[in-house]
């Protein structure tokens, strides 16, 4: 359990199964290692590397999942986060 005041956070290298908006019926389940974040339209998206195995062959992907469309997250494997030396080192600057 997370202390008071410590946030909760999605970290590289971790192992997530996410499920999101498909259709009504059934809701799209991602099962994969969550590699970061990226900008998609006005929208923040969850980018998750995903293996699909067909037969014999595998084959790795990546999924991005805008962030609205997610219902639920189940940790399968947590990474430790890496610690922010600078704290402006994750900045986003637009110029």
């Amino acid at each position: 359990m997370a202390k008071k005041d410590e946030a909760i956070v999605l970290t590289p290298g971790s192992l997530y199964r996410i499920k999101s908006l498909e259709s009504r019926e059934k809701p799209l389940e991602t099962t994969g290692v969550f590699k970061g974040y990226a900008a998609l339209a006005h929208d923040t998206a969850l980018v998750m590397e995903v293996e699909k195995i067909s037969g014999e062959s595998k084959e790795k992907f990546m999924r991005l999942i805008p962030s609205h469309m997610v219902i639920s997250i189940d940790v399968l494997k947590a990474e430790k986060e890496e610690e922010v030396k600078d704290k402006d080192s994750n900045a986003v600057y637009f110029g």
